[in-house]
Order: C-alpha cells, then structure tokens, then sequence
C-alpha cells in the first residue's frame, strides 16, 4: 500500500492537458502539424484549380471534344447529323469529311503532340490520328485527352479520311485513316475489365475443357478459356472473329427462309410447351405451369405432322429446341435453335430427302460463293484456321449412301460396324474421314436407317420392315440433321405405338390430340430437322458448339 505521503502527492497531468487543464506542448504541436497540412493541401488545389483554369483558357479545342451531350437535349429543329459506318470507308475519297460511331479498340501516345487511336464497328477496324495544330488548332489538351480514353468506351469521331503513307497493317481498313477532327465519349467503360477484348481476339485452346486456370502463350500473352470466354460473353463477343459467326449464322437462317420462301413453304410458330412427355420423358425438362406440370417441347415434330393434317401442304419454322440430356461434349447443348421442314408426299419418300438434300446445298454454295459470307469466313479463318476449307465438290447432287453401303465403307477400311446398330460419333467420324478423302466431300447423307433406331413414328421401308424411310445429313462427319417420312396411318401409327419399348399408350392424354389428327386422314408427308447451331459449328471447323451459339446452354451452365 503506498505511504500516507506517496497518496497525497498530485496525479500526474495528462498528455493533452497542462497543469490548469489547458492542452499541452505535444497537442499544440499536433494541431499545428495538422493545420499546416490543410493549409497546403488548400494551397495546392487552389494552384490545380488556377492551373486547371489557366489551361482550358489556353485550350483552343476545349468545345472538339469531351462527353456527348444526351440525345435527348438536342433541339428538335436541328437538322440530323449524317453518320458513316466503317464497312463504307474502304471505298472512301481522299479528304472525306465523315462521322462515325465507335469503339476504341486501343490507344498509343508516343509523344505530347500526338495519339493514335484504333478504332472498332463489328468486324471493321481503322486508325485514327490526333495531331496538335492544323486548321482546327487541336490542343495538346485535347490530344492528351482522346489518348486517356478507357478502351472499349464508345466515341464519336468527326475527320478527314486520309490515305496513309504506308498501308496500316494492324487494322482492317489499311489503305485510309481517319484526322480526326473533333471526338466526343458517347458511353464511358470501366477502366477495369474482367477480360481484355484484345485477349480474346488470340485463338483459344483446342482442347479447352471448360478450365478456368490462366494460360500464357510462348509470348507471355494471357491465353482466355472457353468458359471465361462464357463467363464474359459481352466482352468477347465483341472479337471481329464472334462479329463474323453470328454474322454467318444470321446469314444461315437467311438461306434457310430464302430456299423455304421459293419453294412455297407457310411459315409457323408452334408451342414450345406440352401437357406430356411426349418424345421420351428421360430427354425432357418439366416445369411448373399454375397447379400442373407442363414439359418444354424436344422439337416440333408433333406439331408439323398436325399442320400437314390441317391440309398445310408444305411448313417451316426457325426456332428453340430443348433436350434435357446430362451430355457436356464438344456438339450437345441442352438448348439450341432448330430449322425444321415437313412436306407432303406425292410419288415416294426420296422427294424428302432430295428436298433437304437441295437445301443444304444451296446454304452451303452460298456461304462459299456470296462476297460478304466469303469475308466473314476469312475473319473466322484468322483465329480457327481450317474455317475457309469446307469441301463441297460441284453438281446438284449431294453424296448419298445407304446405310448398309456407309456400314460396308467402314468395313472395307478396317473399322467394324454393323448393319443392326446405330453408327457411334466414333463410327460417324471415321466415315466422315473416309467420304473426304474417297469423295473429296464434307457435306453427305445416309439413307435407309435400321427400323430399330428411328423413332415409332418413323416410316418402315415397305420392301423391307427391318429398314426404315429415314436419314441423317452429315458436315465433317457429324450429324446435323435428322428426317424421315412419317407414319401417317391411323391404326398403324397406334400399332407400331404399342409395339414401342416401352409401349406408348396413343389414346393417353400425352398422344391423343397427335394420334387423332391421323384418325381424320392425313396425307402421305415427310421432313426433318437440322441443327443450326451444328450446321455453323461444322461448317466452320470450329472446335465446340458453344462457340456457335451466343448463349449456350448445357448442363452446366444457366447465365449469361
């Protein structure tokens, strides 16, 4: 215990207070510090702000460039400004005054007076040059500034078309560049990105299997995974290379509609919802529908065999397909977009096939032979090499085979087959081979599939039960397309049903409304359905289906 004469000596003082309760040295000291610190720190902003001032003052070109006004705020009375897209500036005139929207691709700056800046519109890119001086006494304000913007952003660009003294090779467009004039940040990106457009713009790995880990090629440069690409498809469908796909896949449809159109065909649009598991429950997505379930449809089969009941003599549709198969391959997707026909019969079942045979055909040679399909195929070839070789050999016959002659084909090369069973991918790629180099041909069909492996609905050929009125189209060895004459006989159709494994019930809830349209009569008819996403995958030679879809899905994936 202290001492009575320790306890009455003072406390010791606190460290901010003196003996009166006045702040001490030290606090005084701090708060001098920190009051000194504010004082400069004002003092510097007010030299920025006197800086900031002085140069805008100085800024000849301060009103050629900045943030785009909102379109909203433009009087109604001004006249519309007249835009240019960059697929027009490879034909353009020498000291064309033009305007275009675009992204920035990529900037260099190597020096105060002047920046260079890639330009980009889909799968065209061009260079744009900001100088100091010239009849727009452009700053070096301004050229510091267009040189900072983030990559990606999308500008308005005002200037002169030049020709350059030498070609630009790192752009699309290398016979002209763009002076530019005056330049405005339409829509701003983030200076951060998840994944660099440039990035994606390198092959991918062949064999990706969907791996997230980070790879560098022989140069060091970042390598991007199909599923980072998946993960950030904004951002990579932005390559000039996925521009060109869906180009071309837009471009299919288009052939598609063009050959369907000719021929007479009435477009439809059928349910993609079902009250039954109609096509092989195993295969088929069920959801909630109110107080009741509902599946997604397999495809619209059911329902064109219904049109051609209805007297609807030819029918088409483009639209979504589902299959709820737990497959993650290079070519299934648990959602793609399917173009299906069905006709009736007037003499025999090959007038299908013929049909669908010509189809191809006329979607192929024009992908081959139209100047814009060309060009985009020459963009796809510079990141998948091979996209430009498809082999389609003259003629306006396709290469046909029998089954039993396919089977045969194998057989004589060494590969065992039968006659009995379906061809496996293995068995489809190796004659795929085979007809390539024997055929000098990627593009053939099999005829006359074994009954056993074709759906109950499916005609059996009348010579021969064992084989059936059917078959399957194939690109590089792998199918795209499957059809066949239907069964269009009230009692048979319910036979062959019953005979199914499993057997079908076809007055069941799930059939009836089907069956019944062949109870009322129906015609002779027959059809198929191709795969589009499969047909741009094939074509092109590109690696995995996802690559051809904008979307995909698998099970696996649900976003974006």
């Amino acid at each position: 215990m202290p001492s009575p004469a320790e306890s009455s000596l003072p406390e010791r003082a606190k460290e901010d207070q003196g003996e009166t309760g006045a702040p001490s040295k030290n606090a005084l000291k701090k708060a001098n510090k920190d009051k000194e610190k504010a004082e400069k720190a004002a003092r510097r902003q007010e030299q920025e702000r006197q800086q900031k001032e002085k140069s805008e003052a100085s800024d000849t070109s301060k009103h050629l460039y900045g943030l785009m006004p909102s379109t909203s705020d433009s009087p109604a009375n001004l006249p519309k400004q007249q835009f240019i897209e960059l697929a027009e500036l490879y034909d353009a005139k020498e000291d064309q005054e033009v305007t275009v929207d675009a992204r920035i691709h990529n900037a260099r700056v190597p020096s105060a007076k002047l920046a260079f800046l890639v330009l980009r519109e889909e799968t065209h890119t061009i260079q744009a040059v900001i100088a100091e001086g010239g009849p727009n006494q452009i700053s070096r304000q301004m050229v510091k500034w267009c040189g900072g913007i983030n990559s990606e952003s999308i500008v308005r660009a005002t200037g002169l078309v030049k020709q350059p003294k030498e070609p630009v090779t790192s752009t699309s467009i290398s016979n002209f560049e763009l002076h530019v004039e005056k330049l405005y940040i339409i829509s701003e990106a983030a200076q951060m990105l998840p994944v660099q457009v440039k990035d994606c713009m390198r092959p991918p790995p062949m064999n990706d299997d969907l791996k997230e880990e980070v790879e560098t090629d022989a140069q060091g440069l970042p390598i991007v995974s199909l599923a980072t690409r998946l993960n950030n498809r904004i951002l990579d469908g932005r390559t000039a290379a996925n521009q060109a796909i869906f180009q071309l896949q837009s471009g299919i449809s288009n052939l598609f509609m063009e050959f369907m159109n000719h021929h007479k065909f009435t477009w439809i649009n059928s349910s993609r919802l079902a009250g039954a598991a109609t096509e092989g429950g195993a295969g088929v997505f069920e959801i909630k529908y109110f107080d009741t379930k509902a599946y997604l449809t397999q495809s619209p089969q059911f329902f064109k065999q219904m049109a051609i009941a209805m007297d609807m003599k030819r029918v088409c549709e483009i639209g979504p397909v589902f299959r709820a198969e737990n497959s993650n391959t290079h070519r299934h997707l648990t959602e793609f977009t399917g173009l299906d026909f069905e006709m009736v019969i007037k003499n025999d079942y090959h007038e299908v096939l013929s049909f669908g045979e010509k189809l191809m055909l006329y979607i192929i040679r024009n992908l081959q032979e139209r100047a814009e399909y060309k060009r985009l195929t020459k963009v796809v070839d510079q990141v998948f090499p091979g996209a430009g070789d498809f082999k389609l050999p003259p003629g306006d016959e396709a290469q046909r085979f029998t089954f039993a002659e396919a089977v045969k084909l194998l057989n004589d090369n060494g590969i065992e087959a039968s006659e009995d069973d379906d061809l496996s991918t293995s068995l489809e790629k190796a004659l795929g081979r085979i007809v390539r180099e024997k055929h000098n041909t990627d593009f053939y069909t099999v005829d006359k599939y074994p009954s056993a492996v074709r759906p109950f609905y499916t005609m059996p050929d009348p010579s021969n039960p064992k084989v059936s009125n059917s078959y399957d189209f194939f690109m590089r060895g792998q199918e795209i397309m499957s059809g066949a004459q239907r069964i269009h006989d009230y009692n048979q159709l319910c036979d062959r049903m019953r005979k199914n494994d499993p057997p079908l019930d076809p007055l069941s809830e799930g059939f009836r409304h089907y069956t019944d349209a062949f109870k009322y009569g129906c015609a002779p008819h027959g059809g198929g359905g191709l795969g589009l996403n499969r047909i741009l995958q094939f074509y092109l030679g590109l690696p995995d289906i996802r690559f051809a879809t904008l979307f995909p899905r698998d099970p696996g994936r649900l976003a974006p």
